[in-house]
């Protein structure tokens, strides 16, 4: 299996969320994969030339290539999009841990976009520090912006950062949308740190890896990020602990 991620210049893990829910649910099933950087700049000329599929559309009608995606050497498929790659790996490898239990998938098919609401409160907050934390090469920086820059209507991403009481507005609002996602975990009555008590599960990876790219593009030791793990009786503290064995690269 090589699982194509996107490339930084100082990690040699995922940093995209979209990219960490696949790289979450290669580990926990255990299937095993090597990694492919492409940069960022290259994602349609990779997929185009590869074969893969585009994931939408951009706003002129354009097809819009972007990453996850994986080539199963064993099967020849080969796949884009992180839901549709959870999909073909609970299909292909049923004997592998499953990510959606007890019959859960289109619950959990609802879970995804619910969270995405919850972080797009945070997006613009987090967005410049891409540009801040230097993570890509000043060539894909380039392209970056170019791409990213038109559609938030701005020169520089830097000035989407919020500052002064504005910052903090942006946070607490943040903090009120996770906390609904918080509401859904107190379902299981506090039997363990899933959604489904003590079950790993698709949601789950989903949950982490929009909290994990905060943490990856703020930093562990911000002021931010400490507060987070403080937020709603630690709910994220322990999601971040029980499924910390599920980072590994490869």
């Amino acid at each position: 299996m090589i699982f194509y991620d996107i490339a930084s210049t100082h990690l040699n893990t995922s940093w995209s969320p979209n990219t960490w829910k696949t790289r979450f649910a290669l580990n926990f099933k255990g299937i095993p994969y090597r990694t492919e950087w492409i940069e960022f700049g290259d994602i349609e000329a990779h997929s185009v030339k590869n074969g893969f599929l585009p994931t939408s559309k951009k706003a002129d009608g354009s097809p819009r290539y972007t990453l996850p995606a994986i080539y199963d050497e064993s099967t020849g498929a080969k796949i884009a999009d992180s839901e549709l790659i959870a999909d073909y790996l609970e299909a292909t490898y049923p004997d592998t841990p499953p990510l959606f239990p007890n019959n859960t998938h289109a619950l959990q098919a609802a879970f995804e976009p619910a969270m995405r609401t919850t972080i797009d409160a945070v997006f613009q907050f987090m967005l410049p520090y891409l540009m801040t934390g230097k993570f890509f090469s000043e060539e894909t920086e380039r392209k970056y912006r170019a791409t990213v820059e038109p559609m938030f209507g701005v020169k520089r991403l830097e000035d989407l950062l919020p500052v002064g009481e504005e910052r903090v507005k942006q946070w607490e609002r943040f903090k009120d949308d996770a906390g609904k996602a918080a509401s859904w975990y107190d379902k299981n009555n506090g039997k363990g740190p899933f959604v489904l008590g003590e079950t790993p599960s698709w949601a789950d990876f989903v949950a982490a890896s929009y909290l994990l790219w905060v943490r990856i593009l703020i930093g562990e030791d911000s002021e931010e990020w400490n507060d987070l793990q403080t937020w709603h009786n630690g709910r994220w503290k322990a999601l971040f602990a029980a499924v910390k064995k599920y980072e590994g690269a490869s």
